[in-house]
């Protein structure tokens, strides 16, 4: 490695207009544990409503090819497409194509989907029937797609919650939120009232799978006020990198899967 006090480099593929994920993963990252991104152009930015693309569509794009490239310059540990959509709509089939084909384009760095990051976060932490916490710009494809990505790998959801705005929200389109800024209005403290509320009986433990969904800070108070653990999608990423390099380190607030099955 470049330096000896760097333990684990990550390589971020965002949207062009998602601050959150960045955001939460430096706020997790504990010392020697860098981020370095590449953006791409949001599918939803000419106002259309995104329903999935083929990983060859999606790995030849433009953006992500140069991405790809550049990040895979850097000696990183291991890069991240950060936009579990793609492989909801895509399946198993999206994560292996991209995986693969991305790892060629980074010159062999290694390459994992934000969705494979929480599949192995689920399992991980124990967790077989979430409830699933969706972003308020999900559609209703993107709700069915995500509940058959997660049927299919064995984690059923127990139910599934929309996260809810209000207000000046109400009337938007769910598909336009994201992009009118909407992100920036998630407070932590209606994500834990939203959940407590709806969390079902039979549900051993809570799913947030958007990226750019304000989430890491609800993850504590959550598990404390539930009593079962609590995966999000920056979390999960930021653990597969972790623990697919070895690295047990201390990683204040990120739950359960840090504290009892951390590196």
């Amino acid at each position: 490695m470049p330096d000896g006090n760097w333990l684990a480099q990550l390589g971020a593929l965002v949207i062009h207009n998602d601050p959150v994920a960045e955001s939460e993963l430096w706020a997790m990252a504990p010392p020697g544990v860098t981020l370095h991104s590449a953006r791409f152009e949001s599918p939803t930015s000419t106002g259309a409503e995104y329903t999935g693309s083929s990983w060859r569509m999606f790995v030849d794009s433009a953006d992500v090819t140069r991405g790809l490239r550049q990040l895979g310059q850097m000696e990183l540990s291991a890069i991240c497409l950060c936009f579990g959509s793609c492989s909801f709509f895509g399946g198993a089939e999206f994560d292996e194509g991209f995986t693969a084909a991305a790892r060629e384009k980074a010159g062999g760095t290694p390459v994992f989907t934000a969705a494979q990051a929480i599949l192995g976060a689920l399992a991980a932490a124990g967790i077989r029937r979430p409830l699933v916490v969706m972003p308020p710009w999900f559609t209703r494809p993107t709700f069915d797609a995500a509940e058959r990505y997660l049927a299919a790998a064995g984690f059923p959801a127990a139910g599934v919650l929309r996260f809810e705005l209000g207000g000046r929200w109400r009337d938007v389109p769910h598909h336009r939120l994201f992009d009118l800024g909407a992100h920036r209005e998630i407070r932590v403290e209606d994500v834990c009232e939203q959940v407590g509320a709806a969390f079902p009986a039979d549900a051993d433990g809570v799913l947030v799978p958007g990226s750019g969904f304000r989430s890491w800070e609800a993850i504590e108070p959550l598990e404390r006020a539930l009593g079962v653990p609590v995966v999000t999608a920056n979390q999960a990423v930021l653990w597969r990198l972790l623990d697919r390099t070895g690295v047990e380190v201390a990683v204040p607030g990120g739950g359960r899967l840090f504290s009892e099955h951390g590196g």
